[in-house]
């Protein structure tokens, strides 16, 4: 509201929504309650009840359809919202594990386990990532419905129930690493949404195929041969296969699927753009 929303205005992007629908009782009801997409024959009979030209029918639920959807200063002053979190604690947790023994030899994830400090400074970072993925469970409910709802919000289930389920255990190090791998990319892609809003068609295609690049390198890269290694083969040659061994490496692959379907989509968005010549 007092920063976001500014800068905005200031980008040159309007607060207007789009053209909203002429107030119609049934056509509401229907729209509600069926159908906001009806077919012909539905179309048909609406036109007899209400004495309109078919095509007129079809442009009011098409308004109304739009009504619903976020205005691009909304849009905008989420992804701002967004990126300044990811950036934020993405260099938060580079700073706190520079200095950590487990970021350079995740052997060290292992060690004297579960007998290992919990420090301040780990403790927020944990507290911090779990406040915000449970915000962005609930907002998913309140927000305009996305295409990728249902694998965002498995995702979602996964991070929380990996946060709250390794902090439980103590298993906090290699927790660290996950995190902050996965704030990696996820800035990139929201600088990318704001140079979309901000009509900067350069800069947008730019910070995507940055990206993508990053996304895979770490995704499909570095967590299957680093974190996936140590979970799955480095803590059971140190400490054996400790009882919650197969829930939590469930819950880490599960991860590593939706990286996989995600890197699809990412690579299937790039090639379009090389065809289109930019990033929509």
């Amino acid at each position: 509201r007092f920063i976001a929303k500014p800068c905005a205005i200031n980008l040159g992007i309007q607060d207007s929504g789009p053209h909203r629908a002429q107030p119609n009782a049934i056509l509401e009801k229907v729209f509600t309650s069926i159908t906001k997409s009806p077919d012909g024959r539905r179309l048909e009979g609406l036109s007899k009840q209400l004495d309109w030209d078919v095509r007129k029918i079809q442009r009011w639920f098409r308004h109304r359809r739009n009504q619903d959807k976020p205005t691009t200063l909304t849009k905008f002053c989420e992804s701002m919202w967004r990126f300044t979190f990811y950036l934020s604690i993405f260099f938060y947790g580079i700073r706190f594990l520079w200095t950590a023994p487990w970021f350079w030899d995740t052997r060290q994830c292992w060690y004297n386990y579960p007998f290992q400090p919990l420090t301040s400074r780990l403790y927020y970072y944990y507290i911090l990532e779990l406040a915000f993925y449970w915000s962005l469970m609930f907002s998913q409910f309140t927000d305009i419905k996305r295409k990728d709802f249902l694998i965002m919000f498995v995702h979602h289930l996964a991070t929380i129930g990996l946060i709250t389920f390794s902090y439980m255990n103590n298993m906090v190090r290699v927790g660290t690493l996950v995190l902050c791998l996965h704030d990696a990319s996820d800035f990139l892609l929201e600088a990318a949404k704001l140079a979309n809003y901000a009509k900067y068609q350069r800069l947008c295609d730019a910070f995507f195929m940055l990206f993508g690049v990053v996304f895979i390198v770490t995704r499909l890269g570095i967590y299957p041969f680093w974190i996936l290694n140590t979970t799955l083969f480095e803590s059971w040659e140190l400490i054996g296969p400790y009882p919650s061994w197969w829930l939590f490496n469930g819950l880490l692959v599960t991860l590593q699927i939706l990286h996989i379907i995600w890197s699809y989509l990412i690579v299937r968005t790039a090639y379009k753009a090389l065809v289109r010549g930019k990033v929509s």
